[in-house]
């Protein structure tokens, strides 16, 4: 038998009351620290993704198949129009003439 435990942290916040009251209404009576971790979680993912693109931000800058913009654009033009097929999009559908 697996038994999950949750570590949790007590710890006091100062919001503004209307805000607080908002929260009330959606999340219920005894609701309020699950949805403020929830919101909370969903603002680091956030955050995290934000961090993680201007990371990777110009990382193909220098890539010899793409030298300028023009051939950024040519290389996505080129890859939609390939007729592709496959588990999700299924076989090529005749089309009639």
């Amino acid at each position: 038998m697996r038994i999950l435990v949750r570590m949790t942290v007590r710890t006091n916040l100062l919001l503004p009351r209307e805000l607080v009251e908002e929260v009330d209404k959606y999340a219920g009576p005894r609701g309020r620290s699950r949805y403020v971790a929830e919101a909370l979680a969903a603002k680091v993912k956030r955050d995290r993704m934000r961090t993680a693109f201007e990371e990777a931000r110009g990382m193909w800058a220098d890539h010899p198949l793409f030298p300028t913009s023009e051939a950024v654009v040519e290389w996505v033009r080129k890859g939609r129009t390939e007729e592709t097929y496959g588990p999700m999009h299924g076989p090529p559908r005749e089309v009639e003439p």
